[in-house]
């Protein structure tokens, strides 16, 4: 953990600025300016690995995006970017200079063919996440029932096919509906 200027725990009343929680702080500097911002661990991980972002605990920009910290709004805004939140972004005004410093921190769009995998709840899942089964599936061929509540761990993508995973369900690898599954 970096040492934290005392203004800025003073300006964020020592809370994340992104999700107001009060958890392992940490500064994070917004590029290409010299500004910081107070965030927790669970923020500054998704911040720094787009991958791991979850859509779930980002509901917390929708009263962070109204922030009078420039950083804090440039932040924001990158992430309702990435994960493609028209309506939010949208709602959101930023002064011309502002809104230019928090284009020039977006990374550079991804491929459009790329598949994007979704649970039952749009949440976007990745190689390695863990899953829960929502509902009782029979799995052919294999002559059991995969319970609802069941936690699939270090899911794989099956590649091709957004509407699939391929996760270990009592011992047994099989490919999972992802309508049929919560990112946990």
């Amino acid at each position: 953990m970096s040492t934290i200027d005392q203004k800025l725990l003073d300006r964020s009343e020592n809370k994340c600025e992104l999700c107001g929680s009060g958890d392992n702080l940490d500064s994070y500097k917004v590029e290409p300016k010299d500004e910081e911002i107070l965030v927790c661990g669970v923020c500054k991980e998704q911040i720094e690995d787009n991958s791991k972002l979850d859509e779930t605990h980002m509901y917390c920009l929708n009263d962070s995006m109204w922030s009078e910290v420039d950083a804090v709004k440039v932040v924001a805004y990158r992430l309702f970017s990435i994960m493609k939140n028209q309506d939010m972004l949208d709602m959101m005004y930023l002064e011309d200079d502002v809104k230019q410093w928090a284009d020039d921190g977006l990374p550079d769009e991804p491929d459009e063919d790329a598949l994007i995998y979704r649970d039952s709840n749009g949440v976007i899942l990745n190689a390695g996440d863990t899953v829960v089964i929502v509902k009782d599936l029979p799995v052919k061929g294999a002559g059991f029932v995969a319970k609802q509540g069941v936690a699939v761990r270090n899911i794989g993508l099956v590649p091709g096919d957004e509407t699939h995973i391929e996760g270990r369900v009592n011992g047994v690898k099989v490919h999972l509906k992802t309508c049929f599954l919560k990112k946990s």
